[in-house]
């Protein structure tokens, strides 16, 4: 049986846990009109989760670049009690300071305990600058103090939330083509991949390799081959003369949302996006002899 997007139920309408630029709770609303229903929902830019946990199929197929990202969805869904108990003895007012900080940091980049890492990310994430996760050219994780004026509240219970979600979703550390490349017939698949930053000079440095021009070729390239096995894909970008090029021949979806990274309230504009539907084809829609 197929469920809606927009389902009512105890974990389809969950909060996410991180803060994350580029994160799609303001658009949730917008996204469960347009997302049709479907047994599994596919996201291969998982980020903070805002679209997983904010909908309610019956399936998940989840996964994400970023590794210390994904150890924190694996964490949940494997010991959630370990990860938190963990993750929690970070939140205290002795780690609040620029000198904490930055030494937290530094053990967070020099560790290759890939579970401590993930305890140590939701500290970055919450103490660290507008929840923005950067890395240099290494991988290393370079975002400021943030200069929290209280030690931030520790989510508990929405990380336990998502612990429950995530039992009925599989996991994948990696790019996006796997994950592509098993959607199907009745599949829904969604991406937010770091948007052009053709004519742009928004933050994508998400993962030290980056996300250019031939990257978002190849996520279109890949749509097209999922919506011809039957899946529908959509995609989320700025709304540009170079994205439409891209998305020739997509339904068009035109969005707005408010962005919040800017530490100056003024500078938090309105940002015009697209929504790019690849509709299963039709022959794929047919009883096969």
């Amino acid at each position: 049986m197929n469920h809606h997007p927009s389902g009512r139920g105890p974990s389809s309408n969950l909060k996410p846990f991180l803060k994350w630029a580029g994160g799609k709770q303001r658009l949730l609303p917008e996204l469960r009109q347009i997302l049709p229903a479907g047994q599994r929902f596919i996201e291969p830019f998982l980020g903070a989760g805002s679209v997983f946990l904010g909908t309610g199929y019956p399936e998940y197929l989840l996964g994400d670049a970023n590794p210390d990202l994904m150890a924190i969805w694996i964490a949940l869904k494997s010991d959630p009690r370990g990860y938190v108990e963990r993750a929690e003895s970070l939140f205290c007012d002795a780690n609040r300071s620029p000198e904490a900080y930055t030494r937290l940091r530094h053990e967070f980049n020099s560790s290759s305990d890939r579970l401590h890492r993930a305890a140590l990310f939701i500290y970055l994430n919450r103490f660290g600058f507008n929840g923005i996760f950067r890395v240099n050219s290494r991988g290393e994780m370079n975002t400021p103090y943030g200069k929290p004026s209280t030690t931030p509240p520790f989510p508990s219970e929405r990380l336990e939330q998502a612990s429950y979600k995530l039992q009925r979703a599989k996991l994948h550390i990696g790019g996006f083509s796997f994950l592509l490349a098993q959607a199907g017939l009745g599949d829904v698949v969604y991406c937010d991949p770091p948007y052009s930053d053709v004519g742009q000079t928004s933050f994508t440095a998400y993962t030290g390799s980056g996300f250019g021009v031939e990257e978002h070729q190849k996520l279109v390239r890949q749509a097209w081959e999922a919506s011809s096995r039957g899946a529908l894909v959509a995609i989320s970008n700025h709304d540009t003369p170079h994205t439409r090029v891209l998305y020739s021949g997509c339904e068009i979806h035109e969005l707005e949302v408010r962005r919040s990274i800017s530490a100056k309230a003024s500078a938090r504009a309105t940002s015009a996006e697209v929504l790019a539907i690849f509709k299963p084809s039709q022959s794929a829609l047919l009883p096969h002899p």
